[in-house]
């Protein structure tokens, strides 16, 4: 019996040669995204911050007059979850917000107001202060990746300067959205690489990075246990002064 269970014991140990392959090929492919994240890192670090930009909406435009007379009294516009009169370029507007998403007025009318190409162009140069040709303007139903962190439809307004800049602007509000350029681009590419979130690039919170990082510490298990596998007491003489 004794014998037997020796026998069992023997079939059910796993070689280590068996660890040491897996720990081979487990190791190629994690140190492929230890490669990817030192040098995306570097990346990040080397490129001008200032010409990455395009984090956030610019700051609102400081109204350059006093409002003119004659606006709309607030109270004919009928029930409405929130209100705000502010500046579309040139020309007073009530943005006001409810059930069916927001929507422009204007101050001094209450007719609705449109965000068009033509408008959509003059409040991207205004707020991004761009001076360059336009190269194109381009209607989005819903956000690309570049004006991911924004909702609803918008116009994507092309310049011809040296880092390639499109500008966002809101087709429903008329806000500014966000700024991009080459550099950003560059930028974001990296990020995708480094948060390994090939799909949104927004978050260090997501499936393949939990599982990297679990087989990241089986890794140093295994290489640990293989540590003690693969070197004999006598190979360590010499460090002891021992012959």
């Amino acid at each position: 019996m004794k014998v037997e269970h020796v026998l069992k014991a023997r079939r059910l140990r796993v070689a280590p040669v068996f660890w040491r392959r897996i720990h081979k090929w487990v190791g190629l492919v994690l140190g492929i995204q230890f490669v990817l994240w030192t040098v995306s890192g570097a990346i990040m670090a080397l490129l001008d911050m200032d010409k990455v930009g395009g984090h956030s909406a610019p700051a609102a435009v400081e109204a350059a007059a006093a409002w003119p007379d004659g606006l709309l009294d607030p109270a004919r516009l009928g029930a409405v979850e929130g209100l705000v009169l502010r500046r579309l370029l040139d020309r007073p507007v009530y943005e006001l917000s409810g059930a069916g998403g927001p929507r422009l007025l204007d101050a001094r009318t209450g007719q609705p107001v449109a965000i068009d190409a033509g408008t959509a162009q003059r409040i991207a140069a205004q707020a991004f202060h761009h001076d360059s040709a336009v190269v194109s303007v381009e209607w989005l139903d819903r956000p690309n990746l570049e004006a991911r962190e924004h909702d609803g439809p918008m116009w994507r307004v092309n310049f011809a300067d040296e880092e390639n800049s499109s500008a966002y602007v809101s087709a429903a509000t008329g806000r500014p959205l966000v700024n991009r350029g080459d550099t950003w681009r560059v930028w974001d590419f990296v990020w995708m690489l480094h948060n390994m979130d090939y799909v949104n690039r927004t978050s260090f919170n997501h499936p393949l990075i939990i599982v990297v990082a679990f087989a990241t510490l089986w890794l140093s298990f295994t290489g640990f246990y293989l540590l003690f596998k693969s070197f004999r007491r006598r190979e360590f003489k010499w460090v002891l002064g021992r012959k």
